[in-house]
């Protein structure tokens, strides 16, 4: 246990040393659904053995994200702050609090998974992202801004998914051709940027954007297989969009469901190899 560095992160307490009894605990506790993906120790669940990490499951989409992959048959770690899994049927799940230590932890549960099990990762998502909380509001002028509130959205959304990336490499480095999706958005395109206004988070997408292609370029060098997707999802009707949904055109409020299926066949369709891709929901282009 330790004491996190920022007061506005809270570790679940978990131990990997305790993975099989948890994981049995688990498996009891869950409600039957059509078709699960009964959790094992002995056996991979699927046949073709492809294991699928979502970081940040426990949000509206990262949960859909996870379930869409669930009903596909694959094998997947779900990775949220809450300590039990954020849906049914998740083959593991591993709290976390996404501090470097938490971040850690996780990564070493899913390399041992891969060398217990004949597994190979095959996806890697990365959900986290905060538009607004009870500390943040998106701003709409430079007087709004605020030093903490500022750091907070760039922690989330630029800091937190690129370590996670950053920690996962080794793993990506050795997988035969894993795809990446980081979750987006449209705003942080400096070129699309007309309207102003969201500075926090429109800086913190841009940084994201930046530093997943640094990552990218990195990792091709490694794995020239392997291919990252920078996603943007749309308004998605969950709690993050709650707030600002009276504005959005009428066709353009997307389930969590219809999303989550957007991305697993843009990340099907993306080639093997391809560096780095700004993506909005329908497959088309983002300007950076």
């Amino acid at each position: 246990m330790f004491a996190p560095r920022q007061s506005y992160l809270r570790r679940a307490p978990y131990n990997w040393q305790h993975f099989s009894e948890k994981l049995r605990d688990l498996s009891q506790k869950r409600q039957p659904m059509t078709n699960p993906v009964q959790p094992t120790l002995n056996t991979p669940p699927v046949p073709n053995g492809q294991l699928v990490v979502v970081v940040g499951a426990g949000g509206g989409l990262g949960t859909a994200v996870a379930q869409q992959f669930i009903a596909q048959g694959y094998s997947v770690v779900t990775a949220s702050r809450s300590s039990e899994p954020p849906c049914h049927g998740a083959t593991w799940h591993c709290p976390c609090d996404y501090s470097d230590d938490g971040i850690a932890e996780l990564v070493n549960g899913v390399s041992a998974l891969l060398t217990e099990h004949p597994l190979s990762l095959a996806r890697l998502v990365i959900c986290n992202g905060v538009l607004h909380n009870e500390r943040i509001r998106p701003e709409r002028t430079m007087k709004r801004l605020q030093r903490a509130a500022m750091v907070e959205v760039l922690e989330t959304n630029a800091v937190v998914p690129t370590l996670c990336l950053g920690a996962f490499t080794d793993l990506l480095v050795k997988a035969p051709a894993p795809k990446v999706a980081v979750f987006s958005a449209r705003v942080g395109s400096i070129s699309d940027n007309r309207l102003g206004g969201w500075h926090s988070y429109r800086a913190s997408k841009a940084a994201l954007n930046m530093l997943l292609k640094c990552a990218a370029i990195e990792l091709q060098r490694l794995n020239p297989k392997a291919a990252v997707l920078a996603f943007h999802p749309g308004t998605v009707d969950t709690a993050i969009s709650k707030p600002f949904q009276r504005g959005v055109p009428e066709g353009k409020l997307f389930s969590p469901d219809f999303v989550a299926s957007r991305l697993l066949t843009l990340l099907d369709t993306l080639p093997e190899g391809h560096e780095l891709a700004y993506l909005d929901w329908d497959g088309k282009p983002i300007e950076w």
